[in-house]
């Protein structure tokens, strides 16, 4: 062939169906462990615990941009004696011509020996089309080395074929091939791919677009156009996601490595620290301009004093580049100032894959206590799904430490780093409280669809955990299990069943009363999994209830025993003297994101008494059991809608029922302790409400308790939705104004300084709820997954990071004063919308 001319054939061009041939595969498989095996009893029966060749089969698939193009294939039965081996041709129902560039065989590895059950083995990718656009020819495998592209160059007749020496290579290319097999603790399959006479290379058809024809001469009359209008076409531009080569170079230039010496000792201009000052104080969400990304790097060394420039510079770093990848996890990690639990959650999010940030990260969290892990704890499960590398990297280092005869849970031994898995199975194993807490949101998770098997090994992992170090926990959980899966079904037969309301309350009181049901009595007594720190002994049932919602929840009281109570404490101990416990169970409809802003109320909750402001929140307790079961606690209290209904159309009369006080004209004859509560926790709802964007408020949903405790109830719409046409940004209905007084009354000036003294609190602590919120986008939060790129930014708009904090403040002293003509109309139209409900 000359080498000025280079002939090859278009992929459109090529008609033949994709074939291929499953010739072998090589390696040791995986085998379970026995913990896992008494663990999972039925993984016994799986071919890889039973037979060193058991029955295994391929399964293959195309692909094209994570889409099925057609149904899988699979390979015939064949009994295995020495070596797993098909020879075995498939043949797809596509034609190369037809493909797109990011074509793709996946294959399965499939476990058949276990009776009418079928367990994946392991599974690979093989993309059609090389980096170069050409498709794979001859001989693939998985961890291809230098040997093997050699081979394939051979074949291709690119190295000359001297007999005598390849007879030679042939055999020392076989020796270690071999050796590389028995080392290697991955599997290794081996497909043939057909050879072509000519490189087939991937190519568009060429766009048959007429070109705009001239303006017609006067002498000749114009015929008329029937021409397509080409900006219908899109056009591939293969170069258009190349690296433009002027910005490289000057990224080279800027961080050269020559200047590495004089970084050490560069110091910022008074200009310059006033941007680097600037650049540290923009929010999570902001993406760094190359500009700035080459000023931080030139100052990194600078910048080490400094915690919160930490997210920043890892920002800057180009992962890619080994040099400084390696400078910025060896050098700079371990010299930067420690930083923020904030900080740390950041490096958990999808934005750093690198395993020694996020190893960094974990070790950041190891300061955390257990109370301020749990905090963060849903989070954190969250951020498991950006760990799958670390899995990879985890087995890699599991056989090293077998190789050196370690155990398999030492990792101290090779200087391995942490893994957030890690951390939080030791964590949970340790406290009941975490297990609990861990263990539910995990099980939830193992329904997903799309991260179901990741989360299905961390319950495994978290399992074996508690058989080694905590087996009491593993019982109590494995009960609370069983409860929640009877109390499901339970729930599930009252809400399909036809019966009018007063029969489902006469049937779970039978329920609740048949010591058969496993719903009566808990003995020894039950740790909640909504409170782990609530041991219940026995339902009550005459003061249970199903309520009168569409999905009828029930309202479920029990009798309880403190966890710090003495073990021996009598069961028959009088039901009107011992403490209560009120849940609500609710089938049908999906807690994670009533869940998710609960514990966002308790983060906040916590954030302001940090500054000493106690604004009097109640963040009751929710947990999702499953994608559509969950439990609430109950707080006793009255809708404001009910209140104004009992109580002559005023919450003063309802809270001076309960707490009068005569003497005291000042607090409009109300306990001033109790007026103060109302007042205080009116402010909190107000300002997180209005952060959150929660919406659909009403008087139903706006509940007030007995001793003044205001809270919020049913969050299905949050981040600005709201099924009402123009809803007030900041929810304060006029019944909470005219209970303080008005407009006019100290109550309410102080209502309105604790909103503003709250709100710049918060705003203090904007990063960690951004953090937070941004860790849940993959979490299948209803209003979060409608609109995924815009869910953290709604909240940051609230915070009005890019101005002042006295002009953020202004801003929301103006909102608190709009008056929303049309709340008041809303409520109405939902009271009559219930009156006929009923």
């Amino acid at each position: 062939m000359d080498g000025d001319f280079y002939s090859f054939v278009a992929a459109y061009d090529v008609h033949e169906n994709v074939s291929f041939r499953v010739t072998c595969l090589e390696g040791s498989l995986e085998r379970d462990s026995p913990a896992a095996i008494v663990a999972s009893p039925e993984k016994a029966l799986l071919g890889k615990n039973q037979a060193e060749y058991p029955s295994l089969c391929i399964v293959c698939q195309l692909y094209a941009d994570s889409k099925p193009l057609a149904l899988a294939q699979r390979t015939s039965y064949k009994p295995f004696q020495t070596k797993f081996e098909w020879n075995e041709w498939m043949t797809m129902p596509y034609a190369i011509a037809d493909l797109p560039q990011s074509a793709m065989l996946v294959f399965t590895l499939l476990d058949i020996a276990a009776p009418e059950r079928e367990s994946i083995v392991g599974g690979t990718v093989l993309p059609l089309f090389g980096k170069k656009g050409t498709p794979h020819q001859n001989e693939q495998e998985t961890e291809a080395g230098r040997l093997e592209k050699l081979l394939k160059q051979h074949q291709r007749r690119t190295l000359p074929h001297v007999d005598w020496l390849d007879t030679l290579a042939f055999r020392v290319i076989e020796r270690a091939h071999a050796a590389e097999v028995n080392d290697s603790y991955e599997l290794l399959l081996t497909v043939d791919m057909p050879a072509f006479e000519l490189p087939v290379v991937f190519a568009e058809p060429e766009s048959e677009l007429a070109l705009e024809q001239p303006a017609p001469t006067p002498t000749a009359p114009a015929a008329p156009s029937h021409n397509v209008d080409a900006s219908l076409f899109t056009i591939y531009d293969p170069e258009s996601t190349n690296e433009n080569i002027i910005e490289a170079k000057h990224r080279r230039l800027v961080r050269s490595q020559r200047s590495n010496i004089l970084d050490r000792e560069r110091k910022p201009t008074a200009t310059v620290r006033d941007e680097l000052h600037d650049i540290l104080l923009y929010p999570p969400t902001r993406v760094l301009t190359s500009q700035e990304m080459d000023l931080i790097w030139s100052f990194r060394f600078h910048l080490t004093r400094y915690s919160k420039g930490l997210t920043k510079f890892l920002k800057s770093v180009v992962w890619s580049d080994a040099y400084e990848a390696r400078q910025a996890t060896e050098v700079l990690l371990p010299m930067w100032a420690e930083p923020e639990l904030s900080d740390a959650l950041e490096l958990l999010g999808p934005s750093f894959r690198d395993l020694r940030v996020r190893a960094y990260a974990v070790r950041q969290l190891e300061r955390a206590g257990d109370e301020e892990l749990a905090l963060y704890l849903l989070q954190l499960v969250q951020a498991l799904k950006f760990d799958e590398s670390a899995w990879d990297h985890a087995k890699e280092q599991t056989h090293q430490r077998q190789l050196h005869g370690l155990h398999p849970d030492d990792r101290a031994e090779l200087n391995e780093p942490p893994r957030l898995v890690d951390l939080l199975c030791e964590r949970s194993a340790s406290n009941a409280v975490l297990g609990t807490m861990f263990f539910w949101y995990v099980k939830v998770e193992c329904d997903d669809t799309r991260f179901g098997t990741l989360y299905t090994r961390v319950a495994e992992k978290l399992h074996e955990q508690l058989v080694v170090t905590n087996a009491p926990l593993r019982e109590t959980l494995e009960r609370q299990e069983q409860f929640v899966k009877t109390l499901s079904t339970r729930c599930r037969e009252l809400r399909l069943s036809r019966d009018a309301r007063p029969k489902k309350i006469d049937r779970l009181h039978a329920i609740l009363a048949d010591k058969k049901s496993g719903l009566s009595t808990y003995s020894p007594p039950l740790s909640l999994p909504l409170d782990p720190q609530v041991c219940v002994k026995r339902s009550i049932p005459e003061n249970s209830t199903v309520f009168k919602s569409n999905l009828f929840p029930l309202r479920i009281e029990f009798q309880t025993r403190d966890t710090d109570a003495q073990s021996n404490t009598s069961d028959t101990e009088d039901a009107s003297d011992a403490p209560t416990y009120t849940i609500i169970y609710k089938n049908g409809d999906d807690l994670r994101q009533d869940q998710l802003v609960i514990q966002l109320f308790t983060l906040m909750d916590r954030l302001l008494r940090n500054e000493n402001l106690d604004l009097k929140i109640t963040p009751y307790r929710v947990l999702a059991t499953g994608i559509l079961d969950g439990m609430v606690q109950f707080i006793p209290s009255l809708s404001i809608a009910t209140i104004m209904t009992q109580y002559n159309g005023s919450l003063l009369e309802y809270l001076r029922a309960h707490h009068p006080d005569p003497e005291s004209p000042a607090t409009y004859h109300v306990q001033s302790s109790v007026l103060d509560t109302f007042v205080r926790s009116c402010a909190g709802y107000c300002v997180i409400t209005y952060l959150l964007g929660v919406g659909d408020r009403h008087l139903d949903n706006l509940l007030l308790s007995p001793d003044g405790h205001f809270f919020h109830v049913d969050f299905g719409y949050i981040l600005g939705r709201d099924p009402k046409p123009f809803p007030p940004p900041v929810k304060v209905c006029k019944e909470m104004v005219e209970a303080m007084g008005g407009t006019s009354s100290v109550y309410y000036v102080r209502f309105k300084k604790l909103c503003h003294t709250a709100y710049a609190c918060l705003r203090k602590n904007a990063n960690l709820i951004l953090n937070l919120v941004s860790l849940m986008v993959d979490a299948n939060i209803p209003d979060i997954r409608s609109e995924p790129d815009k869910a953290v930014l709604k909240i940051q708009d609230k915070f009005m990071l890019d101005v002042s904090e006295e002009k953020a403040v202004a801003h929301f002293e103006a909102l608190l004063n709009e008056t929303s003509y049309l709340s008041t109309m809303f409520d109405r139209l939902h009271n009559m919308a219930q009156y006929f409900r009923q």
